[in-house]
């Protein structure tokens, strides 16, 4: 665990994340056994929520000094995640996966049990042998970027043609290819809708590629996946499911919600939740969880990307709760995903005490998602 973890728990005493040996699927268990710190008490009336080790299908842990810290964070709450390659330069052949999977491992901590799933960036011109060198590096899956619609992005493909090659190697093949949905000529609010058409394009053009559509924001979004063959998935992001755009501008400005796509509106996030909550095995988690110092967030150009990794389990809890819908949720962190991916189901689990407690305003140089706001459950 990284020094100077400073998520609080109940009393104000550190909260330590636990593994706990423990039947399938969220449960409610005895506190007095949860309980891994020694100076925290536990109280019969507080109840605790075990879950399967959750997976996170959608991660940034950027590059150098700070990796160290956005890698440790994550491993505090996951036991595996699908890392993101829109690094400078990005992670677009077999050497750079390599590299950048060691750099992960490096960074962890002593013992961590946290396996990075590495990916790579989709770039013009890519070859079938490039594709075929990135899945014999350990990649599972290769990223398309539209050119320009994120950051990072200015060097990605304009159309699915510049990178036809690819593509048909990661249908032979079962690489699952992973997209940016995201029209940049559209209007802001209106580029993940404009963007389905690609799509549909590239599902009748590729029949048998595994498609993740990624942090979805729109109900025609959802619609359009839920309605899609088996081969068509989605990653959900604890952001969009908590926020709407009213959140991010609708008094002052927070740019620590801004992100891409952009925060919808409250129907549109309705229907994510609905999505969350159905039990599809078609949506499943990704945290997009990215990273930007304060100083960059607060700035007169703001990058987009919520710094999700420290509270999104904590949170996700609390909203699936007051849904009545926890029994769906292990399925959601910890099932689906995996077997979309064609993984093995996770190992270990992970415990959460009731109790409320405050989110603090930084945490390891970023203004994490949920600062300042009180949730009700914490790592036990």
């Amino acid at each position: 665990m990284p020094k100077g973890r400073d998520l609080l728990g109940c009393g104000g005493k550190a909260i330590v994340l636990g593994r706990v040996k423990q039947a399938k699927g969220a449960a409610m268990v005895d506190p007095k056994e949860s309980i891994r710190d020694k100076n925290l008490k536990a109280r019969p009336e507080r109840s605790a929520l075990g879950l399967p080790m959750p997976d996170d299908f959608h991660l940034h842990l950027r590059q150098g000094e700070a990796m160290v810290l956005y890698a440790r964070r994550e491993a505090l709450s996951f036991g595996r995640a699908l890392v993101m390659p829109n690094t400078l330069p990005p992670i677009a052949s077999s050497e750079s996966i390599s590299i950048y999977k060691k750099q992960i491992l490096a960074a962890l901590s002593e013992g961590s049990g946290f396996e990075p799933l590495m990916s790579f960036k989709l770039l013009p011109g890519m070859s079938a042998e490039d594709l075929r060198a990135c899945a014999e590096a350990g990649a599972i899956a290769g990223k398309y970027y539209p050119s320009g619609a994120t950051t990072n992005a200015a060097d990605g493909p304009r159309s699915p043609d510049e990178v036809s090659e690819a593509l048909d190697a990661m249908e032979e093949s079962g690489i699952v290819l992973c997209i940016h949905g995201e029209d940049p000529e559209a209007p802001s609010l209106g580029r993940e809708i404009a963007f389905l058409r690609q799509v549909e394009g590239i599902m009748t053009r590729w029949p048998r590629l595994k498609i993740v559509l990624e942090h979805l924001s729109t109900a025609e979004a959802a619609a359009f996946v839920a309605s899609g063959p088996p081969r068509l998935a989605a990653t959900l992001t604890a952001h969009h499911l908590l926020y709407t755009i009213d959140d991010m501008l609708g008094g002052s400005l927070n740019p620590h919600i801004f992100c891409k796509p952009i925060l919808k509106s409250a129907a549109d996030r309705r229907a994510l939740r609905l999505a969350a909550f159905s039990g599809s095995p078609k949506f499943f988690f990704g945290s997009d969880s990215a990273p930007h110092p304060r100083n960059r967030k607060e700035s007169a150009s703001a990058p987009g990307g919520v710094y999700s990794a420290p509270t999104a389990i904590p949170a996700l809890a609390g909203l699936f709760e007051a849904e009545g819908t926890l029994a769906a949720l292990p399925g959601f962190l910890a099932q689906f995903g995996a077997a979309f991916y064609g993984l093995a189901s996770p190992s270990g689990y992970i415990e959460l005490l009731k109790c409320d407690w405050v989110v603090p305003g930084e945490i390891d140089g970023v203004v994490p998602m949920c600062a300042g706001e009180k949730l009700a459950w914490n790592f036990a």
